[in-house]
């Protein structure tokens, strides 16, 4: 096994991670603050690139098209010769809070009703103009 392309995978998949707590978190994130008044939660960054990051999982999930950074990983994975997942700790659990076995209308239902969720909240808790 190449140490650097699992390495790389392992990396990657934690970005993902990182990526998917910014979309779930930021949400949560916004509602809490508009009820405790944290004005942080209107920066027009903040919430132009939350909308912008769960725009683009839902059109990915209604265009059928599997995230780059998956597709990335599994490439990574396999020069690292990897089997699934079988590499590193890291990428064991990561795995298992990431990806899940649905049919693909689970995951399209679940997106877009994520994706209602923020646009909602973009009128209730409006952003602050850019200045």
């Amino acid at each position: 096994m190449d140490i650097f392309y699992a390495i790389a995978a392992d990396a990657l998949l934690l970005i993902h991670v990182l990526v998917v707590a910014f979309i779930v978190l930021g949400q949560a994130a916004i509602l809490l603050g508009k009820w405790r008044g944290w004005q942080w939660v209107r920066n027009p960054w903040f919430r132009w690139g939350h909308l912008a990051a769960i725009a683009i999982v839902v059109a990915q999930a209604w265009l059928g098209i599997l995230c780059p950074l998956t597709t990335w990983e599994i490439t990574l994975r396999e020069k690292a010769g990897d089997a699934v997942y079988a590499g590193s700790f890291i990428a064991h659990w990561l795995e298992q809070l990431l990806y899940y076995r649905a049919p693909p209308w689970v995951f399209i239902t679940l997106y877009s009703g994520f994706g209602l969720l923020v646009l909602w909240s973009w009128f209730w808790v409006r952003p602050r103009p850019f200045k």
